[in-house]
């Protein structure tokens, strides 16, 4: 296997196992720049290959939110919100979060400004969600 080219998820941990055995050995023997000149260009090299395959690796697509409910989890998770905080910060009751988020409240006027300035959902969406 080339260290400058990474092709398959099995080369890279292969790649990845080496990169900490040297850390771990740098660690031992105190530092970094005790490490041999061949050892820290291994290091380098490696640690590049690596990158560069996360790199190239793209990320999975992410389904944008269609529903006011699937919008609401969305931030919820995007702001590490619990249904209780995600209502205190609106300033409405849990009920009415969680007759959002089943689709069984209609979005108000009121709470769709709160939502756009507080979440920053955009005003179009909850138009078109109201």
């Amino acid at each position: 296997m080339s260290s400058t080219f990474i092709k398959s998820k099995k080369e890279f941990q292969e790649v990845m196992a080496r990169i900490e055995q040297i850390l771990q050995k740098s660690t031992q023997i105190g530092g970094f720049d005790k490490l041999s000149e061949n050892e820290r260009a291994t290091l380098s090299e490696l640690s590049l290959a690596a990158e560069n395959y996360e790199d190239s690796i793209p990320l999975m697509p992410m389904k944008s939110p269609n529903t006011l409910a699937e919008m609401l989890k969305y931030k919820m998770y995007e702001k590490n919100l619990k249904q209780k905080q995600l209502a205190s910060l609106l300033g409405i009751s849990e009920a009415f979060i969680s007759g959002l988020l089943t689709g069984k409240r209609k979005l108000t006027l009121d709470l769709a400004k709160k939502l756009h300035s507080k979440l920053d959902i955009d005003a179009s969406f909850l138009l078109l969600s109201a």
